[in-house]
């Protein structure tokens, strides 16, 4: 990447979009970040530079002002969908989801990240760019009470495997970052102690040398690439 190298990561103002955005600043890449959190994406603006849209990534005209901003800038070379939601707290089983959540949950956990790389595709492929779709382990783990989250996952591994089969001189990938101390993780298992995960910010390394050695397309585990490094 050169010195000029811009990343669109959603989901940006806490956790491991924050962390990220900390440290793609700290290498020196411009940003263009985006969350729901105004005064948290503010904080986070202010510490790296980034160019700052707030806004819900699920809502149309939201995206439609991101990628606004993205053609604004002129160059794009990394797309992180970070951003996620976990659906009703605490996590209803199957068979008494309320459809309605379900549906918001696959809103921005799978049309929202699809529609973001529809649109900055034509750009990530003048720079040969990478776009990655942060997963999870309830993608491929039957845990009670993740089905709403987890088959969301699933689809979105789905549709990251299949863009990059039609893709192929880009880098797209799906990474998973395993359990992580952050609010969302929290909110999976309220009134329990989390201080076990480990923080956003161990994690980051092993998705900067995925983004930086490029191997092939694919599913990735932070866990399998620390292991590697």
């Amino acid at each position: 990447m050169g010195d000029n190298s811009t990343a669109l990561i959603t989901g940006a103002s806490a956790g491991f979009g924050r962390a990220l955005a900390l440290a793609l600043s700290a290498q020196g890449w411009r940003l263009i970040i985006t969350a729901r959190g105004a005064e948290r994406l503010e904080a986070v603006r202010a510490a790296t530079g980034a160019y700052a849209v707030v806004g819900d990534i699920a809502d149309p005209t939201h995206r439609a002002q991101l990628v606004g901003a993205v053609e604004a800038a002129g160059r794009l070379d990394l797309v992180i969908n970070n951003a996620s939601a976990l659906g009703p707290s605490p996590l209803p089983r199957l068979d008494r989801y309320p459809l309605d959540d379900l549906a918001a949950v696959y809103e921005t956990n799978v049309i929202a990240p699809l529609a973001v790389l529809q649109a900055t595709l034509p750009l990530l492929r003048s720079s040969e760019g990478i776009a990655v779709n942060i997963s999870s382990d309830a993608a491929v783990g039957a845990y009670e009470g993740w089905g709403g989250y987890g088959s969301s996952k699933a689809a979105l591994d789905q549709v990251t495997a299949v863009l990059a089969a039609e893709n192929p001189e880009l880098r797209i990938y799906s990474f998973d970052p395993g359990d992580m101390r952050t609010e969302m993780h929290q909110a999976a298992f309220p009134g329990e102690e989390i201080s076990d995960r480990p923080e956003p910010e161990t994690v980051v390394p092993t998705l900067l040398q995925l983004i930086g050695t490029r191997p092939d397309s694919g599913r990735y585990l932070a866990s399998e690439l620390a292991v590697r490094s």
